[in-house]
């Protein structure tokens, strides 16, 4: 695998505001102004489930996630019980004849749960809904929260996939940002899921947190590759103080935008340069882990966790903020925790907003997976998909593309056009051009940049 080098004149010039495309149209376009889909899909379609688990026992001060703070293990208890009720008025959205394939906790903090109630989450998913032979079941990790018993618990339970959120190795960031985690905790933690068997690990970094320099965001990024990761996810730190009080504390301390791009290209440089596999925008992984398999083979997908190993499935997702897709639908359900329970409380969806894709919506979504999960658009294959003809229905966006190409981003040809290495790294430039409702969202400023 050659290394991914990138200047930081291309960096400036296209790091500007635009959707992550974890749907299309972007989650800005979802209303309370919505109907829900009458159950139930007739047609049998892989299942994704995603449970949001959003108890943390601290609050980790860079943290944009939907969250709940408290040492009041019995809340864990509580949700479970709210999490069965909602996934008994759901599955009769689910067609006959599914299998669940793919099966994601998310948070807040999921080993904020006790072992026995993880198990019972486990006991409870394989209960409700069919399985699949073969399900990737993967959970987010904090291992400051994470036993040896837990572990056991995950394994139990049957997931075989953990994401370690490590976000920085340096004593002087994890102060700042109140997660102090010693390098020696995570070696101890990686090593408990390597021994139950966990198929892949993950670890999450941000690169753009407080006091970090290139100096230790290389020491950090060589610390963990010591630990040989079989993924990588590297985000870019969100500074949204208005959201998110806590963070106005350090404001002071955080690296500026140049070298945050700097940072981003030592990240992209090193890890390559380690034979990871860039998979696009924050995600790198081993050739021959699924993820990258997943992209070589085109069955890679873009969902609300990020890049997904599996196309063509029905996301379902529980618990509070959670958001599905399947079918023409978008639902979210309720943001906060009171309405969350009310809704159930009363025997309803505890529903917030949705969206019901148009006709044109869905042959948007397809021409920009097909550019963010494949990496190239092959003209006759995706007409027939879509059904029009692509060059023709997209001939303004295909004659916009000219400075892309020029600037090495993409290659176009008589029968479709590819995206380069280098564009892996823009490649929510090259979608956005494919956006419909861009030009009126960017300039309402609702996007983080894109690099």
């Amino acid at each position: 695998m050659n290394p991914i080098t990138v200047s930081l004149d291309q960096l400036r010039k296209y790091n500007v505001p635009g959707p992550r495309y974890t749907s299309y149209p972007p989650a800005t376009h979802f209303t309370e102004e919505f109907q829900t889909p009458n159950p139930k899909l007739q047609t049998p379609t892989p299942l994704s489930l995603y449970f949001h688990l959003p108890f943390c026992t601290k609050q980790c001060l860079y943290c944009g996630c939907t969250n709940i703070i408290t040492v009041n293990q019995s809340k864990s208890a509580e949700y479970l019980g709210y999490l069965e009720r909602e996934i008994a008025l759901r599955t009769p959205f689910v067609a006959e004849g599914s299998e669940t394939v793919q099966i994601q906790l998310g948070g807040g903090t999921p080993t904020f749960f006790l072992p026995t109630e993880i198990e019972q989450l486990g006991q409870l998913i394989r209960d409700r809904f069919p399985m699949a032979s073969a399900i990737e079941a993967g959970v987010e990790i904090d291992p400051r929260s994470l036993t040896l018993e837990k572990v056991e618990a995950l394994r139990a339970a049957g997931f075989n996939r953990a994401s370690l959120g490590i976000q920085d190795t340096c004593p002087e960031v994890q102060q700042t940002i109140a997660r102090i985690q010693p390098l020696e905790m995570i070696a101890e933690r990686n090593q408990w899921l390597r021994d139950s068997g966990m198929e892949s690990i993950n670890f999450d970094l941000i690169y753009g947190l407080p006091n970090q320099t290139l100096e230790s965001f290389n020491r950090t990024l060589d610390e963990a590759l010591v630990f040989s990761p079989d993924r990588f996810a590297i985000y870019s730190y969100a500074h949204i103080p208005w959201i998110k009080t806590a963070q106005k504390s350090y404001e002071d301390k955080l690296p500026d935008a140049e070298m945050k791009l700097q940072l981003l290209q030592l990240t992209i440089e090193k890890l390559t340069s380690a034979g990871y596999v860039y998979i696009g925008m924050d995600h790198f992984a081993k050739p021959d882990d699924g993820m990258a398999q997943a992209l070589a083979n085109g069955t890679l997908q873009r969902n609300f966790q990020g890049y997904s190993t599996h196309k063509g499935v029905a996301l379902h997702g529980f618990g509070m903020s959670a958001i599905s897709h399947f079918g023409d639908t978008y639902l979210q359900n309720q943001k906060e925790l009171a309405p969350y329970y009310a809704a159930l409380d009363n025997g309803q969806p505890p529903l917030l907003r949705g969206y019901a894709m148009t006709a044109e919506d869905k042959i948007r979504y397809h021409a920009i997976m097909h550019i963010m999960c494949n990496l190239y658009i092959d003209y006759a294959p995706l007409s027939q998909e879509i059904g029009v003809d692509f060059t023709e229905h997209f001939k303004a966006e295909l004659d916009s593309l000219d400075d892309l190409e020029a600037d090495g981003l993409l290659l176009r040809e008589e029968k479709g056009l590819s995206v380069t290495p280098l564009g892996r790294l823009f490649i929510r430039i090259i979608a956005m051009r494919f956006d419909a409702y861009l030009q009126a969202e960017t300039r309402k400023g609702r996007y983080s940049q894109t690099v």
